[in-house]
């Protein structure tokens, strides 16, 4: 059995602002590339992409997750947001979320959440099966009137490869 892990931090203290606009639509949080990342020894957050294209932090590809090899993958995350003037913060893990591939996007653990007095920190866990080539991303959403910061996200992967099959 082989187990293939990446797992991802963005830290607004190191890594700068990310906001999220107030459009009511889901958007990938974003991670840096190299040494910032906690671990990635399968090169699934890769600068240079499978496809052939290259990302650079911050741009929407930075917060794809490309897995190493098919399987089952248990996916984790956790979301750290500002004070705001919401009264819902949204989150899902998808597979394909910027259309990169014939796959449709793929939307799965959904949640809405009331916000919960003091700072929104959230976590969640999900596993689907994943397939090389077929992206897979940790969107977030708001409901605010103006923009508001992830202040820091955590996105982890870990594929177990003796299970197969599924979509």
């Amino acid at each position: 059995m082989s187990l293939y892990i990446c797992s991802l931090i963005f830290d607004e203290d190191d890594h700068g602002r990310q906001e999220i606009p107030a459009d009511d639509a889901y958007h990938v949080v974003r991670f840096p590339y190299g040494s910032r990342e906690s671990y990635d020894v399968h090169n699934m957050h890769p600068y240079a992409q499978p496809d052939g294209e290259n990302s650079s932090f911050p741009d929407a590809r930075s917060g794809l997750i490309w897995p190493a090899a098919e399987g089952w993958g248990v996916l984790d995350a956790m979301v750290q947001w500002e004070s705001g003037t919401y009264t819902e913060v949204r989150d899902q893990f998808v597979r394909d979320p910027l259309s990169l591939t014939d796959n449709p996007v793929d939307t799965t653990a959904t949640d809405h959440r009331r916000p919960s007095p003091g700072m929104q920190c959230l976590t969640k866990q999900h596993s689907i099966f994943v397939h090389p080539g077929v992206p897979l991303g940790l969107r977030v959403a708001h409901n605010a009137g103006q923009p508001l910061r992830v202040v820091h996200a955590q996105f982890k992967l870990a594929i177990h490869t003796d299970v197969h099959g599924g979509s």
